[in-house]
């Protein structure tokens, strides 16, 4: 079964005036084989993991078989959705049971939904999740933003 350890993401996921927003990416193995081959399925999980987590899709999903023609087995669909706040995209592995999605946005969302979400449609068995705050100079604020700017002009000498 999957091992998810709430205390350690949920430090993470704190908001600070810092950050412009979260950058989760999904490292998935032992997945449906069949499921990561399914180019409807793929696109249907792009389309409503916005509405799971409380974004707003932009555009419907695009979503495309590769086949690469040197290594027939690194064949999968790759496919993103553009949701007001950044954007989430996916890339399979059918043959090698992997699976690789990112959801980055400019606001907070439930990280426990989203991974719980992604690894039920794909039947993965692991998955390694990485959190990172995105934008840690991003300006939220007009103060602050002119802090940044201070500090990064030089002083001018007459």
């Amino acid at each position: 079964m999957l091992a998810i350890h709430p205390k350690k993401i949920r430090e993470k996921e704190k908001s600070t005036p810092e950050m412009f927003g979260p950058h989760l990416t999904l490292d998935l193995s032992e997945c449906n084989p069949e499921r990561l081959s399914d180019l409807s399925y793929i696109y249907d999980l792009l389309d409503e993991l916005p509405d799971v987590i409380d974004m707003h899709k932009i555009t419907a999903p695009y979503v495309f078989v590769y086949k690469p023609k040197g290594n027939p087995t690194e064949w999968g669909i790759s496919g993103f959705v553009i949701i007001a706040e950044s954007h989430i995209s996916i890339h399979t592995f059918p043959d090698n049971k992997h699976a690789f999605m990112d959801i980055f946005s400019c606001k907070q969302f439930d990280i426990h939904k989203a991974v719980n979400y992604i690894t039920s449609k794909l039947e993965a068995h692991k998955a390694d999740k990485r959190l990172s705050g995105r934008g840690k100079e991003y300006p939220r604020q007009v103060m602050a933003a002119r802090e940044i700017v201070a500090r990064s002009r030089p002083t001018l000498k007459h």
